[in-house]
């Protein structure tokens, strides 16, 4: 295995607290023994993401996603097992010893530092040809949108030639071959045409990670060609859902928020104003990868979005992905100016910042873009919306203070009668409407890609969860289940290693069970095996009854397999009376 030996591995696995991992890209809270969130991994309304400190793992009862504190970032982070052992390592205090990497991982990062290079060089190259005599037209361009030579050299703005495979030829020029340039997504190359640019006529934008390394580029044409805005493909260093234009300088300001706009000239225009603090998603809706990457700085963001309609339904879609990662979100009115741009060119910087000091609450943003489409002056419609209004306050909100607050707010706000509103507010909840309800939560996990059971899997998967979580179990099952009755696979590894854990008495180590599979599926697997529940497989309140089915279910289909692939006599009547003792046992949990 090209990683670090099983000992390193465990030490950091045990010196870190996934909750406190976790913590840092999802919003838990605690439930019993274990803490609850919003699924990153597929979009929720309900939190049905847990994570178990006891165990030391992570699962989402709705998608099926689930691993230990490596998988997590393997996951959410796109990073190796490696990478993310290297990540923690430092962190929980654990001195990770120099080793050689394997050619593979030799090639890999090899590979990888090629394509930053390629970037870096495309970036310099885009720079130079912005102050050439070729970029008169791009330059005219950026000078029009009043943007200062300070801010043209701090965003490395460029410009490509008019020909099109004239980076292609650069690059050649620079030693780099057909084989790694097919892949850095500035150039296409096929039979017919051979080597040509993707970026050409444009001015370009490069697009610099959170540690400044280039990773792509986005590029404006010269004109009237389509698209008007063109984005690089995705990359092996380029996940277009996690990256953020305008992030490597805003992660160093001083202000506790950012400003989240929608392209590349209202961040730029924000950060030549003062306001060092702006970042756009790239040229795509805002996704639970943006929101994770913004979480990590800070806890506030304020919307900067276009005033027209596209605008308004952007920010709309952008507060829940925003609420559901932890941040608080306020809305930037920039009317009667289209966007952050118009608004500084016309208004100013001091300005704008009295309408960052004047944002609006997101959710009364919501309530007032939901106004817009009720005819108030029709008491049948005006009451349609104060309903829906009533709705609203009570399935956004779970605590009494809460309501209550933005009952008051909203009733001044839009000519409600406030007394009125929190009668039907009370109304609701007395007819089981709640905070993030429980219909939502089915719908979502409807929806999700959770990989499906039959039976037998469910069963084998109950009783190793039940082994896991109250080990007096084992004694009383072991003479009559073995690992060898459970489906040929990952099923069955994990019943060796629980097994073996209890009959020596151990403590089952559940994350170090998940490293011993290295695809993902496998991992996912493991995590469902560990975190199933008997509501899961029958409504049986009787836990004793519903082990002694399952230890039954087991051993019938294991005896039946073993049947259909001809095993020898005694083998099949030793398993025979097994079952037969088992079905006469009195098993009490």
């Amino acid at each position: 295995m090209p990683y670090y030996s099983d000992e390193i591995i465990e030490e950091v696995r045990s010196r870190t607290d996934i909750v406190d991992v976790i913590s840092k890209y999802v919003n838990l809270q605690k439930k019993g023994s274990q803490y609850f969130g919003l699924c990153p991994f597929h979009n929720e309304k309900t939190g049905s993401f847990s994570v178990s400190p006891q165990k030391q793992m992570y699962y989402c009862f709705g998608c099926g996603a689930g691993g230990n504190v490596f998988s997590f970032l393997m996951a959410y982070e796109n990073m190796t097992f490696k990478e993310a052992v290297e990540d923690l390592a430092p962190k929980c205090g654990v001195t990770l010893p120099q080793r050689e990497m394997t050619a593979q991982e030799r090639q890999r990062a090899d590979r990888r530092t090629r394509l930053f290079e390629i970037n870096k060089e495309a970036a310099a190259y885009y720079y130079k040809m912005l102050r050439s005599p070729e970029g008169q037209q791009a330059m005219a361009y950026f000078t029009k949108r009043e943007l200062t030579a300070d801010t043209l050299h701090k965003f490395g703005l460029g410009c490509t030639s008019k020909y099109s495979d004239s980076l292609y030829k650069y690059l050649r020029g620079k030693g780099y071959d057909d084989n790694i340039l097919k892949d850095c997504g500035l150039v296409t190359i096929d039979e017919k045409r051979g080597g040509h640019d993707k970026f050409w006529n444009r001015a370009m934008f490069p697009i610099f990670d959170a540690n400044g390394k280039v990773v792509a580029f986005g590029g404006r044409v010269m004109g009237d060609g389509e698209p008007k805005y063109l984005n690089s493909p995705e990359t092996e260093i380029f996940n277009k859902s996690k990256t953020l234009f305008g992030l490597y300088f805003a992660r160093k300001t001083r202000r506790q928020q950012f400003i989240l706009c929608e392209g590349y000239m209202d961040v730029i225009s924000l950060h030549q104003a003062g306001f060092d603090n702006a970042v756009a998603s790239l040229g795509t809706a805002l996704t639970e990868g943006h929101a994770g990457m913004l979480k990590r700085y800070v806890k506030d963001v304020y919307l900067s979005y276009d005033s027209d309609g596209a605008g308004q339904k952007a920010a709309l879609r952008a507060i829940p992905i925003l609420k559901n990662a932890g941040i608080s979100c306020r809305i930037i009115n920039m009317s009667p100016y289209k966007d952050p741009d118009e608004f500084i060119k016309a208004l100013g910087a001091e300005e704008y910042e009295k309408r960052i000091q004047n944002a609006e609450n997101s959710f009364m943003y919501q309530v007032r873009m939901k106004e817009k489409n009720y005819d108030l002056t029709d008491p049948e419609k005006k009451s349609d919306f104060q309903k829906e209004v009533a709705r609203m306050i009570v399935t956004e909100f779970p605590t009494q203070l809460e309501r209550e607050n933005y009952t008051e707010s909203v009733a001044a706000r839009f000519n409600i009668p406030k007394a009125a509103l929190g009668k039907y507010i009370i109304e609701l909840g007395q007819s089981g409407i709640t905070a993030k309800s429980n219909t939502a939560a089915r719908e979502n996990r409807s929806t999700a890609q959770k990989p499906k059971d039959d039976g037998m899997k469910m069963s084998q998967r109950l009783l190793l969860t039940w082994l896991v979580e109250q080990n007096d179990i084992y004694p009383k099952i072991k003479d009559y289940v073995s690992p060898q009755d459970f489906e040929e696979g990952v099923y069955k590894k994990v019943a060796v290693e629980v097994f073996d854990s209890l009959s020596q008495d151990k403590t089952v180590d559940t994350a170090r069970i998940v490293d011993m599979f290295m695809e993902e599926e496998e991992r996912k697997t493991v995590a469902a095996i560990f975190n199933t529940t008997v509501g899961e497989l029958t409504d049986n309140t009787d836990l004793s009854k519903a082990l002694k089915e399952t230890l039954l279910r087991i051993k019938k289909n294991s005896l039946e397999i073993a049947q259909k692939n001809g095993a020898d006599l005694k083998s099949l009547v030793d398993g025979k009376k097994q079952l037969q003792r088992l079905e006469r046992l009195d098993i009490s949990i």
